[in-house]
C-alpha cells in the first residue's frame, strides 16, 4: 500500500507519517524544502521521539519523498498510484497543493477509475472540505462528476503535540505520546482505509468542537494569561496558580457548553479536561507562550477559538466571564516577534480597544460578549 503525504514537516513526519507506516504503508512525502527532501531521499527513514520520563523512538523506514517543484512528474505519478493521499502543510498552503493535486487526479482518473481518498490533517475546521473546494476550481464539470464517484474528500480532526524542534538538520521529531485522528466516514469512497490508529465516525463536529473548546481554547488560556503574567513556557503558565485559575475556568465554560451543544456528560468533559491538563504539564513537550499565543487576530475572529464558544454560550444564556478574560488578555499580547500582534496593538492605539476588538472578531458593537470583554 503506497500513502502519499503532502507536507513533510514536523506534522507530517512526526504524526501523519508515523501513523501510516506503523498501519503497512509505505509513505511517500511530497514538499517543496529542498533540504527535508535531499535528507528523505538519502535517508529513506527517520526517527520519531515520543517525549515523556522514558523517550521512545520509533523507526519509520521504507519512505520515499519527491519535491513538489523540481519533480513534478514524479509526483503526479504518485497521485495517480496512491492507495491514500493526505496532507499537513498549514491552512494557508491548501489552496498552493491544490493545482498539481488536480492534475494528479486527473490523470488518475483518466488512467482508471480507481477509487481513493484524500484527507486533510491540519489544524483548521472543515480542512479537507477547503481542499476539495480549492480541486475543483481547476477540474471541468465533467471531470468533477467523475471525480465525486471515486474520489473521497472526509473531513478530519487530528491533535498531537509537536513543540519546536532544535534548530538542526536532523530528521528527527519529538513528539508527545498522545495522539487522536478522528475521520468522518460517511464521506469515504470505497472501504475504510486500514488504518488502526483512525477512529471513524459519523458525526465528526462533536469531536472537531471538542478538541478546539478544549486543547485549542485551553492553549490559549495558558498562552494569553501566561503572557500577561510573566511565565515563559506553557508548562510555567499551567503552573502559575492565577493562570491556572484562569486557564480552569475557560475550560470549564466550554467543558459545558459541550454538554449542552452535543450531549457528552459532564463526567465525559472532567475525564477528557484531565487528560489535556496532563498533557500541557509535559515538560518535554513544553512549548512558549509566545509561539502558543501567535496570531492573536487569526484566534480573535468570531469562528475560532475564543469567540465562538462565548458566542455560543451568549446564546444559551451563560455569561462567558472567564473566555471573556481570556480575549482582553489576548488584546494585550504584544510579543516582539509576531507581526499580527505588533498590528493588533498598533490598531488598538489608533482606534481603541473596543473598536480593535469589533474589528478583528467581525462582532456587532450591540454584541453583550463586546461589553463583557471590555470590563474585564
Amino acid at each position: 500500500m503506497l500513502a502519499l503525504q503532502i507536507g513533510a514537516g514536523n506534522i507530517g513526519r512526526g504524526f501523519i507519517g508515523q501513523v501510516l507506516h506503523e498501519a503497512g504503508y509505505t509513505v511517500c512525502f511530497a514538499d517543496i524544502n529542498d533540504t527535508l527532501i535531499e535528507q528523505l531521499q538519502a535517508q529513506k527513514s527517520y526517527k520519531v521521539e515520543l517525549a515523556g520520563n522514558e523517550t521512545q523512538t520509533i523507526n519509520v523506514t521504507n519512505i520515499e519523498a519527491v519535491h513538489n517543484e523540481k519533480q513534478e512528474e514524479a509526483l503526479l505519478e504518485k497521485i495517480a498510484q496512491a492507495d491514500l493521499i493526505t496532507t499537513a502543510v498549514g491552512p494557508n498552503v491548501l489552496r498552493a497543493i491544490a493545482p498539481i493535486l488536480a492534475e494528479g487526479l486527473k490523470r488518475r482518473l483518466k488512467q482508471g477509475e480507481d477509487i481513493v481518498n484524500v484527507i486533510a490533517c491540519e489544524n483548521m475546521v472543515g480542512a479537507t472540505e477547503q481542499l476539495r473546494h480549492y480541486v475543483w476550481e481547476h477540474l471541468s464539470s465533467e471531470e468533477k462528476a467523475q471525480a465525486q464517484q471515486f474520489i473521497g474528500f472526509p473531513n478530519a480532526a487530528v491533535d498531537r503535540i509537536v513543540p519546536a524542534q532544535p534548530g538542526d538538520d536532523d530528521l528527527t521529531v519529538k513528539v508527545e505520546a498522545f495522539f487522536e485522528w478522528v475521520v468522518d466516514q460517511t464521506e469515504i469512497k470505497g472501504e475504510l482505509p486500514p488504518v488502526p490508529a483512525i477512529t471513524y465516525v459519523d458525526e465528526l463536529m462533536p469531536y472537531v468542537e471538542r478538541k478546539l473548546f478544549t486543547v485549542n481554547t485551553g492553549h490559549a488560556a495558558l498562552a494569553y494569561n501566561g503572557f500577561v503574567q510573566g511565565t515563559a513556557t506553557i508548562k510555567e503558565a499551567i503552573e502559575n496558580d492565577n493562570v491556572r485559575q484562569a486557564y480552569e475556568a475557560v475550560i470549564a465554560e466550554t467543558g459545558e457548553l459541550l454538554v449542552q451543544k452535543y450531549g457528552f456528560t459532564k463526567e465525559d468533559m472532567q475525564t477528557y479536561h484531565r487528560k489535556i491538563s496532563s498533557r500541557f504539564q509535559n515538560p518535554h513537550i513544553s512549548d512558549s507562550v509566545e509561539r502558543v499565543g501567535r496570531g492573536p487576530i487569526r484566534k480573535v475572529h468570531r469562528s475560532d477559538r475564543l469567540v465562538k464558544p462565548a458566542v455560543e454560550l451568549n446564546e444559551r444564556n451563560i455569561q462567558p466571564k472567564a473566555i471573556a478574560a481570556t480575549i482582553a488578555r489576548l488584546l494585550e499580547f504584544d510579543p516582539e516577534n509576531d507581526q499580527e500582534a505588533n498590528k493588533l496593538q498598533e490598531d488598538i492605539q489608533a482606534m481603541g480597544k473596543r473598536d480593535a476588538f469589533i474589528k478583528y472578531s467581525e462582532l456587532e458593537n450591540s454584541h453583550p460578549l463586546v461589553d463583557l470583554v471590555m470590563v474585564q
